[in-house]
């Protein structure tokens, strides 16, 4: 619907909007669980969805497609589906059983042959699901890795409401409210950096947001047992803001390399790209939550947290954080590359 040349302030003001109902979700979530249980918090998104689909048929505008006679690949959104379905079935046991077991590297496996036989097939096809000579930009290619894996990092939320309820003492209202900080910075910060975007270019701004995005999480790192509520907001709140800088200016970016007529596949696989990164980030970081808490605990396995001290789950919540920052020094690499090839590519331009 946006022009090109707005589509960064488009896309940064979409992120906020979906940073604040990200920001309303654990507050809500918090509200009606200690109000009406923990059954409502699903109940309630069925007069939402009915909500949101009746403003999409009053408002959306109606686009006409470029091609004629597009036929729907249905072998390989089946194939597709069964792989996402694999790996979303392996991190959910891979957390009950260990990423060890059987069943998790069986399923793994199958998730990985899916995807080899949906790459074989789509290759094959006349008409495709998924381009996959979209792939053959480099740029596209890289920011669409990145999204992936700083959705990864993302995962490290998963551990914060152990933090509040079981070291800070906060009800869960309270510590659902506390859980808003950081989608609340990302909301603000969103808008603002699309529009900076679409000024400037997106992949120096990108860069910046996740340099602050890792000084929050080795800001979480820094928590303990005695820190304030301000301490820990003051702590989280670079964590929104990174997001926000980051995210539609990335976003832009991706959207900028597709063809005009994969569009919406190009939307469609920003999409995959965060609910994989999410995915795979909230068993990760569970994980590596569990694993500190052993460690620190001297314990073999992990029966119930509320049993134990709370400096040892400070310690393991701040520990998760300071090993993401880590990870995301992998997401910094790969955002300097995509700078250093988008400069190059427009120095190549303006010399023919």
């Amino acid at each position: 619907v946006f022009p090109p040349q707005e589509r960064g302030r488009a896309l940064g003001i979409s992120g906020g909007i979906v940073a604040f109902g990200l920001a309303m979700g654990p507050a809500m979530g918090g509200l009606i669980i200690g109000l009406a249980g923990w059954r409502w918090v699903f109940l309630v998104n069925v007069p939402i969805g009915f909500l949101a689909g009746f403003v999409i048929w009053k408002h959306v505008p109606y686009l006409r497609t470029g091609q004629v006679g597009q036929r729907f690949d249905a072998a390989g959104a089946l194939l597709l589906l069964v792989t996402l379905v694999c790996y979303a079935l392996a991190m959910t046991v891979g957390q009950r059983t260990g990423f060890a077991a059987p069943v998790f590297l069986g399923l793994l496996a199958a998730s990985f042959v899916g995807l080899i036989l949906f790459v074989f097939l789509e290759a094959r096809v006349h008409q495709p699901m998924i381009d996959l000579t979209i792939f053959r930009d480099p740029l596209f290619s890289l920011n669409l890795v990145m999204g992936f894996l700083a959705f990864i990092m993302n995962g490290g939320f998963l551990v914060l409401p152990f933090f509040l309820e079981l070291v800070m003492g906060y009800s869960t209202v309270k510590a659902g409210l506390f859980m808003m900080a950081a989608p609340v910075s990302m909301g603000m910060v969103s808008p603002w950096a699309g529009t900076l975007s679409d000024k400037h270019g997106s992949r120096l701004i990108s860069l910046i947001g996740l340099l602050v995005l890792i000084g929050g999480c080795l800001a979480v790192g820094t928590l303990h047992a005695g820190v304030s509520g301000l301490g820990y907001l003051l702590r989280i709140a670079p964590i929104g803001i990174g997001m926000g800088l980051f995210q539609a200016p990335n976003n832009s970016a991706v959207m900028g390399r597709a063809p005009k007529n994969r569009l919406g596949v190009a939307s469609g696989l920003l999409n995959l790209s965060r609910t994989l990164g999410t995915s795979t980030g909230l068993p990760l970081m569970g994980a590596l939550f569990t694993a500190h808490v052993i460690v620190l605990s001297g314990i073999s396995t992990v029966t119930n947290l509320a049993d134990l001290p709370r400096e040892a789950i400070a310690d393991a919540v701040a520990g998760t954080y300071r090993t993401a920052a880590l990870f995301g020094l992998i997401v910094v690499l790969l955002a300097w590359s995509a700078l250093k090839l988008g400069r190059r590519n427009a120095n190549r331009i303006g010399i023919e």
